[in-house]
């Protein structure tokens, strides 16, 4: 049988605000996209902008937030949800 390594998923705690292995990636990501995009917007006879690649990139981030929210709250959080209705909104629970 194989065993899994056992990693903490907090990757940087700093008092009560807990920074996630995964929140890390995220931003990686898109910091990375932003700078490739932004390249690419710079170059000579590109018909990107570099403001819409800025305006892109903001909206793919509040997508994948609220995407990722209502994802868990619609397979994990339903109990969470039936007991505080406002649950849905609190982000850092």
């Amino acid at each position: 049988m194989l065993t899994f390594p056992e990693i903490d998923p907090v990757a940087l705690s700093l008092g009560p605000l807990k920074i996630r292995w995964y929140g890390l990636m995220y931003v990686v990501g898109f910091l990375g996209a932003w700078w490739l995009a932004r390249r690419r917007a710079l170059r000579p006879g590109s018909t990107w902008r570099v403001e819409d690649v800025d305006d892109l990139i903001f909206f793919c981030v509040f997508g994948v937030i609220l995407g990722g929210r209502i994802g868990w709250l619609l397979f994990y959080g339903q109990h969470a949800l039936a007991e505080d209705p406002s649950y849905w909104y609190k982000i850092w629970q």
